[in-house]
């Protein structure tokens, strides 16, 4: 539990497969062994009753731990809203119920909120490959494909556009001034990988309110477990393929202008130099530099095929989501 005067941190993580049983323990672990203590763990459960009477059933003694069921439709985004609106604390934190925690992750998040302009600070998320070390085609620049941070983001404390969710943490009243994460835009369960749903808050919450901070700090680090089935190219491929899905609900919720800002800076810089250093790898009989621009290429065309897919269903009314006010549940 947080001391008295502290700013209190409530954390939520979303689960929804007894899969990850291992996973989630150890990502609630990491949390509970934080230095600068949370004010509560929320575990919300996403449609899955025997996974939340299993979780309630672990941490029955352990009492700022909660165990509790997603109140909204199957998905990511109603998950958090659930635990938004069951939290205490003036700040809620999110982790991924597939990673762990360094010892400061909460105090980084905490010094960050010491400015009363900062309304989100994310962190950064280092990816843990199930074969023990990255795949030599894999680019670095495309690590959002696993959840995790990748080249091209800026490095420190920086001011940024959006945080990623699974490693991010929000005052109160960014929800209270835009509402909570959309539904219709993010994950649900092991469907299709969609995301970009904080992108599509971050954007909307500084609309509601442009003299807001949003930050990274990178000294607040996670670490990620990539499976080995998302160490394969067809995963890679299907997940590039939904992030155009999602970017293209994201241009219709906010407008192509600041939905796309950051990611023209990604297309005409970050990942050229990506295709550059992959062949200039080629040249030096590196290991894996083909592999790399190659990916690089496939996954632009392949985020492109998704993004013209996803704006046609836009267009046509096919895809739907819904952002609605955050209604507090909790004590």
């Amino acid at each position: 539990m947080s001391e008295p005067g502290m700013l209190g941190i409530s954390v939520v993580i979303c689960a929804y497969t007894e899969d990850r049983w291992q996973d989630i323990l150890a990502a609630v672990s990491s949390v509970r062994a934080q230095s600068r203590p949370a004010l509560e763990i929320l575990l919300v459960v996403d449609h899955n009753p025997a996974l939340l009477d299993r979780l309630a059933k672990e941490y029955k003694e352990a009492g700022e731990v909660r165990a509790l069921a997603n109140a909204g439709p199957r998905g990511l985004s109603a998950g958090r809203n659930t635990g938004i609106a069951a939290s205490r604390g003036e700040v809620i934190a999110f982790l991924d119920d597939d990673a762990v925690a360094e010892r400061d992750w909460l105090r980084h998040f905490a010094d960050g909120f010491a400015d009363p302009q900062v309304v989100a600070v994310g962190g950064r998320t280092v990816p843990i490959w199930a074969s023990g070390r990255r795949p030599a085609w894999f680019p670095e620049e495309f690590d959002w494909v696993v959840g995790c941070t990748y080249r091209g983001l800026p490095a420190g404390r920086v001011r940024v556009r959006n945080v990623l969710g699974g490693n991010a943490s929000f005052r109160r009243a960014a929800f209270d001034a835009a509402g909570g994460f959309a539904t219709g835009i993010g994950r649900d369960g092991d469907k299709r990988p969609l995301g970009c749903e904080e992108t599509e808050l971050c954007i909307r919450l500084s609309r509601a309110r442009p003299e807001a901070v949003l930050l990274i700090d990178d000294r607040a680090v996670i670490h990620h477990r990539v499976p080995a089935a998302r160490e394969h190219f067809g995963y890679f491929r299907t997940r590039a393929y939904a992030e155009g899905l999602s970017k293209a609900l994201v241009a219709r919720s906010v407008g192509a202008g600041k939905g796309l800002e950051s990611e023209r800076r990604y297309t005409t810089r970050v990942l050229p130099a990506g295709v550059a250093r992959g062949l200039r790898d080629v040249l030096l009989a590196r290991p894996g530099g083909a592999g790399r621009a190659g990916a690089i290429v496939a996954g632009v065309l392949t985020a492109a095929g998704g993004y013209v897919v996803g704006s046609v269903r836009a267009r046509r009314g096919g895809v739907a989501f819904s952002s609605a006010p955050i209604e507090r549940t909790g004590p």
